[in-house]
């Protein structure tokens, strides 16, 4: 399990650098201050949810430029190794969750299975007017209004990912009046009968849009994954539509199958 993320980690080697990965040529001062901040994190000195130290730390006592320091930990960073907290420094990043495609399972329920704790927090709910894309997968007239509802997922009280979720109306009046800090597809279920059947599954890298990066506390542009869901009930109809912008350090998808 992280290391309570107040936890100061001292850096292995400080001071010292490489003087190359393949002992010809001359390694770039960054990337062997990102060698040995990585080594750390593998053996472990550097454990999940430890905190670096400062940039000013780490420029004293490697004698590099600040530019040269932002530069290692942004390569850190690209690696899903570390992550950044507003006003708070870089931590080592926590390991990422395990997600099956494959296998029908809400975020609440795989994340507890891992022996990790999540959360939901809903951040708006409005009816709005569905684009052309959106309307072709309702197969409503562009224009209809549809419910929206913008969600925050949190691991061990971490962010970790923004979705859009989009339900017609028509099948689920009054929807806003539930709590939707849980299980939406539960509250679909039990309050309007609508049982998913089948879901179809796209994933492919992205940089965070602006809405989804200031949700997660990140810049605009930082790498992503974008995950989405459509989910059918058994007569074909779409039961819910889901947009899931996630830190690309905090997911690893896995699966595994039978070859006959």
């Amino acid at each position: 399990m992280p290391t309570t993320p107040e936890q100061t980690a001292s850096m292995p080697g400080e001071g010292r650098g490489k003087a190359s990965r393949s002992g010809d040529q001359p390694m770039p001062q960054y990337l062997a201050l990102r060698d040995q901040i990585a080594e750390g994190i593998e053996l472990g000195k550097l454990p999940p949810g430890a905190r670096l130290p400062s940039e000013r730390r780490l420029q004293t006592d490697s004698g590099a430029a600040r530019g040269t320091i932002r530069e290692a930990l942004f390569q850190l960073e690209a690696e899903g190794l570390i992550y950044r907290r507003d006003r708070s420094g870089w931590y080592v990043s926590p390991p990422p969750v395990t997600y099956d495609p494959t296998r029908w399972a809400g975020f609440m329920t795989y994340v507890s299975e891992q022996g990790r704790t999540p959360a939901t927090e809903t951040l708006s709910t409005e009816e709005l007017p569905a684009p052309p894309a959106v309307a072709d997968i309702f197969r409503v007239a562009p224009g209809t209004r549809l419910f929206v509802v913008s969600r925050r997922r949190l691991i061990d009280g971490r962010p970790v990912l923004v979705e859009r979720i989009t339900v017609d109306p028509k099948l689920a009046p009054g929807l806003f009046e539930h709590s939707l800090d849980g299980s939406l597809t539960q509250i679909l279920s039990k309050n309007y009968g609508l049982s998913v059947a089948r879901n179809r599954v796209t994933m492919r890298p992205c940089a965070l849009v602006k809405s989804a990066a200031d949700g997660l506390g990140v810049k605009a542009g930082t790498p992503g994954l974008l995950v989405v869901r459509t989910s059918f009930d058994k007569t074909g109809r779409v039961v819910e539509y889901d947009q899931e912008y996630w830190r690309h350090d905090a997911i690893r998808i896995h699966v595994d199958l039978d070859v006959t």
